[in-house]
């Protein structure tokens, strides 16, 4: 007796098949749904690493202005394009000096992977990889590295930081990105010319 004579037997083959059929399937979807979810909790780990440097930076820059007011001195924020650091303007000298000997305003580096991107009324500014050159020769990087736990550091007279943090409690206003290399995501900090200051997403305008 052949499939062809019995056809029971040819059904009962082929619920058979579709049912193995139905399994690869749900195995696949399975798959695919648990990809996602895990790639999804990676994006999200990443998002907070991201939404984590904005609010470090905001942070730092308020507390910058709450200690000028407090203490009648002029600060700036200079921005490179993987991390920044904080300068004080030397009133007497009419100079700027590097920040040194204060733990919260030290320089610090974005993570790996991140970069800045800067406005400045309404213009894109090139940031170059480290900070600006202070004018100190090769030949006198011990005396500099001793000298740093001593005194601040000059920089040199065509310096100036690309954001003001004023005495009287103004801040420049500007337009920081941080961007992500692995997948272009991006956080704005937005100073606006009254003070206010926002984190933007592309997702939610406004933290």
């Amino acid at each position: 007796m052949t499939l062809s004579s019995d056809p029971r037997a040819a059904q009962r083959i082929f619920q058979r098949g579709f049912t193995l059929i139905e399994i690869l399937v749900v195995v696949v979807i399975i798959g695919i749904i648990s990809a996602m979810v895990l790639l999804s909790f990676g994006i999200a780990g990443d998002d907070r690493d991201l939404q984590q440097q904005a609010r470090r930076l905001v942070s730092l820059v308020e507390l910058t202005r709450d200690e000028a007011t407090l203490q009648g001195r002029d600060f700036g924020l200079e921005l490179m394009r993987g991390g920044y650091r904080f300068v004080e303007l030397d009133p007497l000298l009419e100079q700027w000096n590097e920040v040194i000997g204060d733990e919260l305003l030290r320089p610090r580096q974005l993570n790996e992977g991140m970069e800045f991107d800067l406005v400045i009324e309404d213009k894109r500014v090139l940031l170059i990889e480290q900070a600006a050159d202070t004018g100190a020769d090769e030949d006198e990087e011990d005396e500099r590295i001793n000298a740093r736990n001593d005194r601040k550091r000059d920089l040199t007279d065509a310096y100036a930081p690309h954001v003001l943090i004023l005495s009287s409690g103004d801040v420049s206003p500007f337009v920081l990105t941080i961007l992500r290399d692995l997948d272009r995501s991006e956080i704005t900090i937005n100073l606006e010319p009254g003070g206010q200051i926002e984190i933007q997403t592309d997702d939610d305008p406004t933290l």
